[in-house]
């Protein structure tokens, strides 16, 4: 049939099919037909079918997702409580240690001497006048110093400053020996009567001041000459008048800078990469080696003379006389102005990093007191033995004289002066803003007192004694004068800082903690926000460290 035409068939398909036949053409002829329209249908029902499928199995993946994500939250926190229940258990576990060392050190008795016999009652002959007077030896300088210390009446501290050191009886940190190196071990906790707030047993030393004026121990250094131990606490006017000589440097620097060009460029760019790096500090170990070197090489490169600067008499930039040491680095009556100019401009630096950053990130001031405590304990940067951070708390005398003991009423100028309150004009600065300033700087005061000089060669240039005896100062205040900024600036010294205290004093700590976290604030006439601050402090030392402090 090679001649005969093909015949059209048309094939209806067996099952629905998604897919339009040919014949729903737009061009069919019968596009309107029966079976086009079905087509239509079945392919619509087939994609309703699989969206729904879809919107199913997204729902699913969703609820999938929602679950797994509650399931890691649970066991997120699970862990967290696990966490903080170890940490619990290990702080217990510390305190009952250390009140174990302290009962088997209060079970410990000396014996007495026996009676003398007949040869030690006899009388002695006594020496020639001929006979000299040897010098003690070194074993024996304790023994040649014992009349002097012996002396029951206790020496009152002249040093301290503020009304809380006029009267020893309101002032129980005053049995808390200074150490060397500013280090405390926590191994060898004091006894009961050494405590600063507990009442002194009527069965011990007559003298509790004995621990204070007793021999230090040999310190456990390399066999170098080391520089000379801090003095005590100075009268709080030496730290003014520091400040004004502070001053008439930089007036001096401004001055010789303008006849030359070559010093005043190369001073402002030293001054702001100081302030750059301060800015840079992170937290982490090893983490600002770059910004500490930094700041060193500038210091040095000014204390050798590049650039050159007068030469100034560093004295008036510091407490007390200091007499040339054998060892030193740096003996000379004078150095570069530039080098002191520069170490003003680095404690003006840390000082606005406290104010700045560290009220509103608490964490961020402790990498700034290590570095603080880095760059004023370097030997190449001490003076005849001893560290030149006078110039440093001559600043935070000025902005935060809480810690040096001062009081006043925040209802009068006079008082607001007194406790550091800041004039932007004519007009103080908003209750706030005072606030948050001094939150930096009680928790910068803490990042530089609390270090833990132990484990090095140098001398700690602000041992954690000064931070006792600030925080005496505060808690020794009576009721009537008591304010909220003493209590912020407490709060902040103690927030975050309470293990770092409790290793240097042991069970000091945990007396000294009570009196400021609940007997302090109870004594409070009136529960204003920085009173209730410290109740909640308290509060949190026992959740999250178990410390329970008798609320």
């Amino acid at each position: 049939m090679a001649g005969s035409s093909p015949v059209r068939h048309r094939q209806t398909p067996s099952r629905p099919s998604p897919v339009r036949s040919p014949n729903s053409s737009y061009r069919s002829e019968d596009r309107n037909g029966e079976m086009n329209h079905l087509e239509a249908l079945l392919a619509a029902q087939v994609l309703h079918d699989d969206v729904r499928k879809r919107a199913y199995k997204t729902l699913a993946d969703h609820e999938y997702e929602e679950e797994q994500k509650k399931r890691a939250e649970r066991e997120k926190e699970i862990k967290d409580q696990q966490r903080r229940e170890e940490e619990r258990l290990r702080h217990e576990k510390k305190l009952r240690d250390e009140e174990e060392r302290l009962r088997a050190l209060q079970a410990q008795t000396v014996p007495k001497l026996p009676p003398k016999t007949a040869e030690q009652l006899a009388p002695q002959p006594k020496p020639s006048p001929q006979s000299t007077t040897v010098a003690p030896s070194n074993g024996d300088a304790a023994a040649a110093t014992q009349p002097a210390a012996a002396n029951p009446t206790p020496t009152p501290d002249t040093s301290s400053s503020g009304p809380a050191a006029q009267d020893p009886s309101r002032n129980p940190f005053q049995a808390e020996p200074p150490r060397a190196n500013g280090h405390v071990s926590p191994a060898a906790p004091p006894n009961a009567t050494s405590s600063p707030f507990a009442r002194p047993a009527t069965s011990q030393t007559a003298n509790p001041f004995a621990a204070a004026t007793a021999p230090e121990p040999a310190a456990q250094a390399p066999a170098q000459i080391q520089p000379t131990r801090p003095p005590a606490v100075p009268v709080v006017d030496d730290y003014v008048q520091i400040h004004r000589n502070l001053k008439k440097l930089r007036e001096l620097m401004t001055e010789h800078a303008k006849s030359n060009p070559q010093l005043k460029k190369q001073m402002g760019e030293m001054r702001r990469e100081i302030r750059k790096s301060l800015g840079q500090l992170t937290g982490g170990k090893g983490a600002n080696k770059k910004q500490l070197e930094s700041i060193k090489t500038i210091l040095m490169s000014a204390l050798r003379g590049q650039p050159s600067s007068p030469m100034t008499d560093p004295s008036s930039f510091v407490v007390g006389n200091r007499e040339p040491v054998e060892g030193a680095l740096n003996n000379e009556p004078q150095l570069p102005a530039l080098f002191l100019y520069l170490m003003n401009q680095l404690g003006k630096a840390i000082i606005n990093q406290f104010i700045n950053e560290c009220g509103a990130s608490p964490r961020s001031a402790d990498p700034v007191g290590v570095v603080t405590a880095q760059l004023f304990s370097a030997k190449e940067f001490l003076w005849r033995g001893q560290s030149l951070i006078d110039i440093l708390m001559a600043k935070f005398r000025i902005v935060c004289p809480v810690v040096f003991g001062y009081r006043g009423s925040d209802k009068t100028n006079q008082g607001r002066l007194r406790l550091g309150w800041k004039k932007e004009g004519d007009a103080w600065i908003s209750e706030q803003q005072h606030n948050d300033r001094m939150m930096g700087l009680g928790i910068g005061y803490a990042s530089i007192a609390l270090r833990d000089f132990s484990k090095s060669s140098n001398i700690n240039p602000w041992p954690p004694s000064r931070y006792w005896k600030s925080m005496a100062d505060i808690v020794n205040t009576p009721p009537d004068e008591m304010t909220d900024t003493q209590c912020i600036v407490l709060k902040s010294m103690l927030n975050q800082h309470e293990e770092k205290f409790i290793n240097f004093y042991g069970s000091a700590a945990v007396a000294a903690l009570r009196r400021a976290l609940v007997e302090f604030p109870n004594s409070a006439p009136k529960k204003t926000p920085g009173v209730m601050g410290l109740q909640v402090l308290a509060v949190m030392c026992k959740r999250d460290m178990g410390l329970d402090l008798g609320l």
